[in-house]
C-alpha cells in the first residue's frame, strides 16, 4: 500500500547519493524532500507538513541525536515519526534513538523493500495517531481546533516564539451583533453563521505554525508567528473583509451584512514575558473595536502603538 499524495516525507542526510537512493525507493509513493545538514532540516520540519522524517545519525555539526531531541522539543513536530537511518549498527545507538523518540532504527546497507514496509507501516499509524488526537481537538459545529486545542497548542507556540526569538501574534474576533443575529433569524442560521464565519477566517490560516480555534460561542482566537505587526494587521484586515464579502444578511436593525470585530497584538516575547497578558491586550483590542464602531481591526504593536481602520 502506498501513500496518498498528501503524505510528505522529509530525509535529512548529508550525502547526496544516501537521499538519492531514498527518494529513488519512495518517490513513487511520496512527496520527498531532501535536506544536506541538521540546521535546514529543523527548519525544513518546522515549516511543512510532514507525515515522516528519515534522519541520518551521522552528520557534521549537529548530529541527527541532536536534532531529533530538536525535533521533540518543537510542539509542530514533536509528533511526527522519525526514522533514524546510520552506519551505527552498535546497539546502545539504537537504544539512544528509540529513547530520544525515535520510532524505528534502520542500519545501513538496508533493501528497498524494508525500508519502503517500515515506512509505509509508520505513516500509517501516524495517520491513524492524527485523526483520533485531532477528533478530541475540533469544535464539531465549525471543524476548527476547539477551546482545548486552543489551550495546550497557543502555550507551546509562545514558548518557541520567545526560543527562536520570533514576532508572536494573537488576535480575537467576534460576531458583530450576534444576539440580534439569532433572535431575528433563529438559531439554527445563528449556527449557519457561526460555521460560515469561521470557515472563511480558517483558510487564511494554513502553516503548521498557525493556530485558529473557536473560544466560545460567536467568539474566535488566533494565534500565529513570524509575522511584523504590520504584516498581522494587514492580514486581519483582509480577513475581516472577506466575511463582510460573504454577504449574510444581517438583521435590518443592524445591517447590512453580518461582520466581525477584530482586535489583536503583535509582540516580541521574551523569557518571563507573560502570554495571559498579551492576550488580556488583545481582548481589550476587540473591544476598542466593538467601541469604535464594529467591523473593524483594531491592532497592538510591539512599541504599543494603537493602529485600527477607518
Amino acid at each position: 500500500m502506498g501513500g496518498r499524495a498528501m503524505d510528505k516525507i522529509l530525509i535529512i542526510d548529508d550525502s547526496p547519493v544516501q537521499t538519492g537512493f531514498l527518494s529513488s525507493i519512495l518517490q513513487e509513493d511520496y512527496e520527498i524532500t531532501a535536506c544536506h545538514t541538521a540546521e535546514e532540516g529543523l527548519k525544513e520540519a518546522m515549516e511543512g507538513n510532514y507525515s515522516l522524517i528519515l534522519l541520518d545519525v551521522v552528520m557534521p555539526g549537529m548530529d541527527g541525536f541532536q536534532l531529533l531531541q530538536e525535533l521533540k522539543a518543537v510542539e509542530v513536530t514533536r509528533y511526527v515519526p522519525v526514522i533514524l537511518i546510520t552506519s551505527l549498527s552498535a546497539v546502545q545507538y539504537e537504544e539512544r534513538g528509540l529513547l530520544l523518540g525515535a520510532v524505528d532504527y534502520v542500519t545501513k546497507p538496508f533493501k528497498p523493500v524494508i525500508i519502503k514496509a517500515r515506512v509505509n507501516a509508520h505513516i500509517q499509524l501516524y495517520r491513524y495517531q492524527m485523526q483520533f488526537k485531532e477528533q478530541a481537538m475540533i469544535d464539531g459545529l465549525t471543524g476548527v481546533a476547539n477551546r482545548r486545542r486552543y489551550e495546550e497548542g497557543s502555550r507551546a507556540r509562545w514558548r518557541e516564539a520567545v526560543r527562536f526569538g520570533l514576532p508572536f501574534s494573537i488576535c480575537m474576533f467576534d460576531i458583530d451583533k450576534f444576539k440580534t443575529y439569532n433572535d431575528t433569524f433563529g438559531h439554527q442560521a445563528g449556527d449557519k453563521a457561526i460555521a460560515a464565519v469561521a470557515k472563511t477566517v480558517s483558510s487564511f490560516f494554513h502553516r503548521s505554525t498557525d493556530l485558529f480555534a473557536r473560544y466560545g460561542g460567536e467568539e474566535f482566537v488566533a494565534v500565529f508567528m513570524g509575522n511584523v505587526a504590520e504584516t498581522a494587521y494587514e492580514f486581519m484586515k483582509t480577513a475581516r473583509q472577506a466575511v463582510e464579502e460573504l454577504h449574510i444578511p444581517q438583521a435590518e436593525s443592524v445591517g447590512p451584512w453580518l461582520t466581525i470585530s477584530v482586535g489583536g497584538v503583535t509582540v516580541l516575547p521574551r523569557q518571563g514575558d507573560n502570554y495571559d497578558t498579551c492576550l488580556k491586550i488583545a481582548d481589550t483590542m476587540l473591544y476598542d473595536a466593538k467601541r469604535f464602531g464594529r467591523n473593524m481591526v483594531v491592532w497592538s504593536t510591539p512599541t504599543v502603538e494603537q493602529w485600527r481602520e477607518r
